[in-house]
C-alpha cells in the first residue's frame, strides 16, 4: 500500500490475500486466473464469484487511485510521477483482457443460473455492453491515452506566474480577477493567459494525438466515430446524442437570453462601454473581494459547522474525513489544477483534492466535493464496487445539490447580510453560466469526434464558431484572438474525460429541483436526497432521480421554468 497507511479496510478480504502485491502484474494475473478457472455449480456459487471479483477490482482500483492522488498532489515529484506511470503502463493493459474474459464467463453463466432481476439489472446490462465494446487491440491505445493525460496534468501543474514580486500558481492568480482595480485585473489576466499560451503548441500536439487514438479505438470496436462509441462506454442507457444536441438548442433559446441580461446588467452597473474577460468575476459595485476565510483550517471548520447544522450525520462524516487526513485543499506550486473527489474503494472512504486560495468559490468547491464524498459514504455498504459508484449524471446531483443546500448556512462564513446576498447572487449567476458553458463544451466535443480528420486550424475555427453561437458578442475579446482560440485548453475534461460534461447540466437541473423542493419541505427534501445517494449506482438513472424527488429530464419543459425562477430571484 502506498500512502494512507493509517486507514483500515472497510471489511477483511476473503479472496485477495492481505499481503498481495497489487503492483506485481504476474501476481494480479494469478488472481484473475483463479476466478476464470473456478467452477460454478449453482446460483450461490455465482454470487460469491461476483463478490470475490468485486473485491479484487476494488483493491486494484484503490491502488491506482492512491498513486493518482499522490501524483496530482505533487506533480513535480519524479518518483510519484514514475510510480503512477508504471502502474498505468503495466496494470490496466494486463487486466483489461482478463476483465473481458470474466465478463464473458459472467454472461455465459447467466444462461444457467438466474440472479435477482432487480438487484442485478444495472450490473448485467453494463457487463453486456462492455463485452460488446472490448477489443484486444484497444488496450495499448488506452494506455497511450492515459500517458498523454498524465503529460497534460504535468504541464498544467507546472504553470506558474511571477506577479507582484512573487511566484503564483494559476489558481492563486485567479484571486486578482476579484480585485476592484481594473488595471490590476487586466494585468493578472493577461499574465495568466500568456503563461497558458506558452504551452499551447505542446497541448495541441497532445490533443491531436488523443483525437487520433480515440477515433481508432471507436473504429476498432466497429463504431463510425468516437462520440457514438463513448456514449456506449459511458453506459448512457437513458439518453442519446440527439437529446444532448436538443439541449444545446434549448440553452440557446431559453438560457442564453438570461445570461445576456446578467452580463448586460454587469456592464451597466460597472459603467463600462464593453465587458472584457477580466471584468466577469469582480464585484460590480467595486466592493473588495469576499474573503470567507484566511486559512484552510478555517474553511474546514466552517464547512463542518454547515454540515452539522444541515444534518448531524453529514457533520460527523465530514469531521471523520478531516481527522483521517482525507482532505488536501490548499493551492501550492507543483500541485495539479482543479478539484476532485476520489473514492478509495477498499477503505470505502472519499478523498477530496482542491486548490483553495481564500475566495468565495473555494467554499462552493468544498461543498461540491463534499457532496460527492457523502455519496461515497452513504452507499459504502454495498458489496459490489460497481454499485458504490452512481452514473455521473447523478453523482453531480449529489455535489451540486450540496452547494445549494449548504448555501442556506453560509452565514457561517458571511455574518454580514450584504456579503451573504453577494455570495448567493454570484452562485445563481454561475449556475446560468455553467448551463451555457456546458452547451459550448459539449457541442465542441461532438464537432471534434464527428469530424475526426480535422486539422488544428479547423478545430480552432470550430471552437470560435461555437463560442459565438452562445455569446451574442456580450464580452469584448478584441486583440485577444489566441487567448480566446485556446480558451478550451483550461478545460481538463476535454483532454482527460471526453464527453464527461453534459452531466453537469443534467445534474444542475436536478440540483435546482432539489433546492426548490427544500424551500417547500426541508426535511423531506434532505431525506429524499440522502436516500437516493444511499442507492449508489444500484438502480437506473431515472429511478435515482425519482428517489430524490426530482425528474430526469433536460428538455425545455424542465429547463424553462427553472431558468425563469432564477431570473426572478435575480430580479431580471
Amino acid at each position: 500500500m502506498t500512502g494512507f497507511e493509517n486507514l483500515k479496510l472497510y471489511q477483511k478480504r476473503s479472496f485477495v490475500p492481505p499481503e498481495a502485491n497489487l503492483l506485481n502484474v504476474e501476481e494480479i494475473k494469478g488472481f484473475f486466473k483463479q476466478l476464470l478457472e473456478r467452477e460454478i455449480l449453482c446460483q450461490k456459487d455465482l454470487e460469491q464469484w461476483i463478490f470475490d471479483r468485486s473485491e479484487l477490482e476494488a483493491a486494484l482500483d484503490q491502488e491506482g487511485s492512491i498513486l493518482y492522488i499522490r501524483m496530482t498532489c505533487q506533480t513535480d515529484d519524479p518518483k510519484r510521477a514514475e510510480m503512477y506511470k508504471n502502474f498505468i503502463e503495466n496494470i490496466p493493459p494486463a487486466v483489461e483482457p482478463l476483465e473481458d474474459v470474466l465478463n464473458q464467463k459472467h454472461l455465459e453463466h447467466l444462461k444457467s443460473f438466474s440472479l435477482d432481476r432487480t438487484r442485478y439489472e444495472v450490473y448485467n446490462r453494463a457487463i453486456k455492453i462492455d463485452v460488446e465494446l472490448f477489443r484486444d487491440e484497444n488496450v495499448a491505445l488506452e494506455k497511450d491515452l492515459a500517458l498523454l493525460s498524465q503529460e497534460y496534468q504535468t504541464i498544467s501543474g507546472a504553470m506558474t506566474v511571477f506577479f507582484n514580486g512573487e511566484e503564483k500558481t494559476l489558481p492563486q492568480m485567479g484571486q486578482y480577477l476579484l480585485e476592484p482595480d481594473r488595471a490590476l485585473r487586466e494585468s493578472a489576466w493577461r499574465e495568466t493567459a500568456k503563461r497558458r499560451l506558452k504551452d499551447k503548441d505542446r497541448l495541441e500536439e497532445i490533443f491531436q494525438k488523443m483525437v487520433e487514438l480515440r477515433h481508432k479505438i471507436a473504429q476498432n470496436a466497429g463504431y463510425p466515430n468516437y462520440s457514438v462509441y463513448k456514449f456506449q462506454e459511458l453506459h448512457r442507457f437513458d439518453y442519446t446524442p440527439k437529446e444532448c444536441k436538443s439541449y444545446h438548442a434549448v440553452v440557446e433559446k431559453e438560457v442564453l437570453p438570461l445570461w445576456i441580461k446578467i452580463l448586460n446588467k454587469r456592464r451597466q452597473d460597472m459603467k463600462l462601454e464593453t465587458l472584457r474577460p477580466w471584468d466577469l468575476a469582480v464585484d460590480v459595485l467595486a466592493r473588495p473581494p469576499l474573503k470567507p476565510f484566511e486559512r484552510v483550517e478555517d474553511l474546514i471548520e466552517g464547512c463542518r459547522n454547515i454540515f452539522r447544522q444541515m444534518d448531524p450525520q453529514l457533520g460527523e462524516m465530514f469531521l471523520e474525513m478531516s481527522e483521517e487526513k482525507l482532505l488536501d485543499l490548499e493551492s501550492r506550486k507543483g500541485k495539479a489544477p482543479g478539484g476532485y473527489q476520489s473514492t478509495l474503494n477498499e477503505f470505502r472512504k472519499p478523498f477530496i483534492f482542491m486548490n483553495a486560495v481564500g475566495i468565495d468559490q473555494d467554499v462552493r468547491t468544498l461543498l461540491h466535493e463534499s457532496g460527492h464524498a457523502f455519496h461515497a459514504l452513504l452507499c459504502a455498504k454495498d458489496p459490489l464496487v460497481s454499485y458504490r459508484h452512481a452514473p455521473m449524471e447523478f453523482c453531480e446531483v449529489a455535489s451540486m445539490s450540496m452547494e445549494l443546500l449548504g448555501g442556506n448556512f453560509l452565514s457561517q462564513f458571511y455574518p454580514n447580510t450584504e456579503d451573504l446576498k453577494r455570495s448567493h447572487n454570484s452562485q445563481l449567476e454561475d449556475m446560468v453560466s455553467i448551463l451555457v458553458w456546458v452547451a459550448i463544451v459539449d457541442a465542441f466535443q461532438f464537432w471534434i469526434y464527428e469530424n475526426p480528420k480535422h486539422s488544428p486550424e479547423e478545430r480552432k475555427n470550430a471552437w470560435l464558431a461555437i463560442r459565438k453561437r452562445f455569446s451574442a458578442d456580450t464580452v469584448d475579446w478584441s486583440g485577444l484572438k489566441d487567448e480566446e482560440s485556446y480558451l478550451w485548453h483550461r478545460q481538463l475534461h476535454i483532454f482527460e474525460v471526453p464527453f464527461y460534461y453534459i452531466e453537469y447540466a443534467i445534474a444542475q437541473l436536478g440540483a435546482l429541483q432539489i433546492w426548490f423542493n427544500s424551500k417547500n419541505n426541508w426535511d423531506l427534501a434532505l431525506r429524499d436526497y440522502k436516500k437516493a445517494l444511499s442507492f449508489g449506482g444500484a438502480r437506473p438513472l431515472p429511478e435515482l432521480f425519482k428517489a430524490a424527488g426530482i425528474r430526469f429530464d433536460f428538455s425545455r419543459e424542465t429547463i424553462a421554468p427553472l431558468v425563469e425562477s432564477i431570473g426572478k430571484d435575480l430580479a431580471l
